[in-house]
């Protein structure tokens, strides 16, 4: 299990975060505001610059009003190979 920001889990993650906020219909600016944090910290988050932890998804995902599963329930399919460790 790797730890990059880049795997392919975090990047649905970060796709995610970018779709809650949309759905929400606020702006960068307007979630930095109610996190009394400056725009290029959501920017950050959302790209993928800044590691997101779980109090702080918790932050976004009351502001976004969804539960904490939508961040991170999603499907992949399955390793081609069947002896690789999940």
């Amino acid at each position: 299990m790797g730890g990059s920001i880049y795997s392919v889990r975090y990047q649905a993650f970060l796709k995610r975060l970018r779709q809650a906020r949309e759905e929400a219909n606020l702006t960068q600016v307007e979630v930095a505001k109610k996190l009394n944090q400056p725009q290029s910290y959501v920017s950050r988050c959302e790209s993928g610059e800044r590691r997101v932890d779980v109090v702080e998804l918790t932050d976004f995902a009351m502001i976004y009003k969804k539960p904490l599963d939508f961040f991170v329930n999603f499907q992949f399919e399955p390793e081609s190979s069947s002896d690789t460790p999940h």
